[in-house]
């Protein structure tokens, strides 16, 4: 018997109420609902497998793989927490940056020279080099592979801090003139997306190199 309104919400109202049938219908839901991944960890994982593919026709090997795809998503991490607001871009810094490529490229030449020291000296000489410019080409290929680390810490650094320098240009001086800023929000919205592509790209781009860096040992 309904005695008011608000009685229906009442989980006790009548003798044979199934008020709280709705509780039990994970019985009856199929279990692979439940496990099943999300949608964010599906494409998360589809996108894992295709750079660890890519990682993989490089240097022939499962496991060094892992350490260039963590790298990868670590550096992808930062970026994209830099585009929030008040986050400082640890990657725009060159201490994090210089850290992170040297680190990387002294790890690979103390196994290479070590485990595969023919090897490391074969590639200070390219093949068909003439005789009177072996030792140029030495002294060539030494300082390339020196600046190598120091290459991809600036490249990093100066692609990830333009967009930021930029926005804040326009920023700092819009500031002070509220309609014009509303109409250039649009052009806000396009860098914002234009520094997400720059983040997964500047990952993608580190994590490449240093696969070609050490596909050379």
């Amino acid at each position: 018997m309904m005695l008011n309104l608000f009685s229906v919400f009442d989980p006790s109202t009548g003798m044979l109420s199934l008020n709280w049938l709705s509780m039990f219908l994970f019985i009856i839901t199929p279990t692979p609902f439940w496990k099943a991944p999300s949608k964010l960890n599906m494409m998360m994982m589809i996108t894992m497998m295709k750079i660890m593919m890519e990682v993989v026709m490089h240097i022939k090997s499962v496991k060094p793989s892992i350490l260039m795809v963590s790298m990868f998503l670590l550096l992808l991490m930062i970026n994209i927490m830099g585009l929030m607001p008040y986050v400082f871009t640890a990657s725009a810094h060159l201490s994090m940056s210089l850290a992170i490529a040297l680190t990387m490229w002294m790890s690979l030449m103390i196994y290479g020279w070590i485990n595969s020291t023919n090897k490391m000296f074969t590639h200070l000489v390219p093949m068909g080099t003439p005789n009177l410019l072996m030792p140029f080409m030495v002294m060539i290929e030494s300082i390339s592979n020196v600046i190598r680390p120091g290459s991809l810490a600036v490249r990093l650094t100066a692609n990830m801090i333009a967009g930021h320098l930029l926005m804040s240009l326009l920023g700092n001086n819009l500031i002070s003139n509220l309609p014009l800023m509303m109409i250039m929000m649009w052009l806000f919205m396009g860098l914002m997306a234009f520094e997400l592509a720059v983040a997964f790209i500047q990952s993608y781009v580190f994590m490449t190199l240093s696969t070609l860096y050490s596909s050379e040992i």
